[in-house]
């Protein structure tokens, strides 16, 4: 077995449901991150990229027959290279991560690019096909954008409850407040708009051609608790959760460059980070956004630290109560600071297309290692229908390397 590294990693800007990035189809989403992540290794070979992992999680309009493999073709690179995509819902691109560092390790491949797109825009509506021509009965049209469609009827009806009502169901468990989630949501998008002031995000967001999109299109910098204290609760007539303190409708892509130790002479860089733990988990449909509690305790074992190790942790905002819920179970468990969670901004201010999402909390966690020298460092993600997942980073120069040595 040998070591797994991350050498780089980019976005695109995540645009609004509707917004900006509306009119840009995934798989061209997909080729401008993949050919965008490979620029940062100009000298490569292309012919030396092993395999292309790629996530999605709709898959049902111009995402299908393997968006992947697509942007490989789209990005003009050598119809060599094999690609596949990964679903895993929202942690799609964390677990095409994980699958390609997975082949680096047991030396079945030395250079790979992972990654993960999602257009929540262009989902398409879709129709069940019907067993026998002309049925005589009405058919409803399902959208994809998100959630639950055509569900089997063998399902418990509990399970199958919105996203919303099984966080609203935490809510009530964990006795998490709507004033604590309106705050959580107004720090997020506060943290995000002082880290695009302050240049974090510009070596990590790449632009897309033909579209006037800056920086994330989802980020409100002006948001308030007091306005978002006026919104309507979105699932129950008295809930806390709103469209303030959960995550948006977006369009977008991210990609990462991994390789082996060996890599570094063929990518011509050095690594940023080591992937030094991978930690999946499951649980009842309903609660899946406490998953990622159970997902990185064993990315931690299997890395060999304890939260009380962890310099900087990248958890994907889904809804403000599950990143809460999971945040007080981490304190509780050693993590040193809730405030090291998110500190550039999290999902409910950036956004959420779902296949890009593990991608962008990775690239980010990378460079928080980097600017502040900590060792070690968290990634993690909630996925519906009851999962999570989690890997660990090490920084390869984080400031006790030599005392460590």
């Amino acid at each position: 077995m040998t070591d797994s590294f991350l050498y780089s990693a980019v976005r695109t800007p995540f645009g609004r449901f509707g917004g900006a990035l509306a009119e840009v189809r995934p798989d061209d989403l997909a080729t401008v991150a993949l050919s965008a992540v490979l620029d940062t290794a100009p000298g490569l070979d292309r012919e030396r990229i092993d395999e292309v992992f790629f996530g999605c999680a709709n898959q049902a309009g111009e995402d299908n027959r393997n968006v992947g493999r697509m942007a490989v073709l789209l990005a003009g690179l050598p119809v060599s290279i094999p690609a596949t995509t990964v679903n895993r819902l929202c942690g799609s691109s964390l677990d095409a991560v994980m699958q390609g560092s997975r082949a680096i390790e047991t030396g079945d491949a030395d250079v790979i690019v992972a990654g993960g797109v999602e257009s929540m825009t262009r989902a398409p509506w879709v129709l069940p096909k019907p067993s026998r021509a002309f049925p005589a009965g009405d058919v409803t049209a399902a959208s994809t954008t998100l959630g639950w469609r055509l569900v089997n009827p063998a399902m418990p009806k509990a399970w199958t409850a919105s996203l919303g009502e099984c966080n609203e169901q935490l809510a009530d468990a964990t006795g998490i407040s709507r004033e604590r989630q309106d705050a959580f949501a107004v720090a997020s998008h506060q943290r995000a708009d002082a880290a695009w002031a302050d240049g974090f995000y510009d070596d990590l967001v790449v632009p897309v051609p033909g579209v006037d999109l800056a920086r994330d299109e989802s980020i409100r910098a002006g948001s308030t608790i007091e306005a978002l204290a006026k919104l309507k609760p979105s699932f129950r007539p008295d809930g806390t959760i709103t469209a303030g303190n959960a995550s948006p409708l977006n369009d977008g892509a991210s990609a990462v460059l991994l390789g082996s130790g060996q890599a570094a002479a063929t990518l011509g860089r050095d690594p940023l980070a080591r992937i030094a733990g991978r930690g999946a988990a499951a649980n009842e449909p309903p609660k899946f956004g406490i998953a990622p509690i159970a997902a990185a305790e064993r990315a931690l074992a299997r890395a060999g630290i304890s939260w009380s190790d962890v310099g900087a942790v990248e958890l994907n905002e889904a809804f403000a109560v599950q990143s809460l819920a999971c945040i007080d179970a981490w304190v509780e468990q050693g993590l040193a600071d809730a405030d090291l969670v998110n500190a550039k901004g999290g999902a409910v201010a950036i956004g959420h297309p779902l296949g890009a999402s593990g991608g962008r909390i990775l690239g980010t966690l990378a460079k928080r290692l980097q600017q502040s020298g900590e060792r070690w460092g968290v990634a993690a993600i909630c996925i519906g229908v009851g999962q999570g997942l989690a890997v660990v980073l090490e920084n390869l120069t984080h400031a006790d390397r030599g005392a460590a040595a």
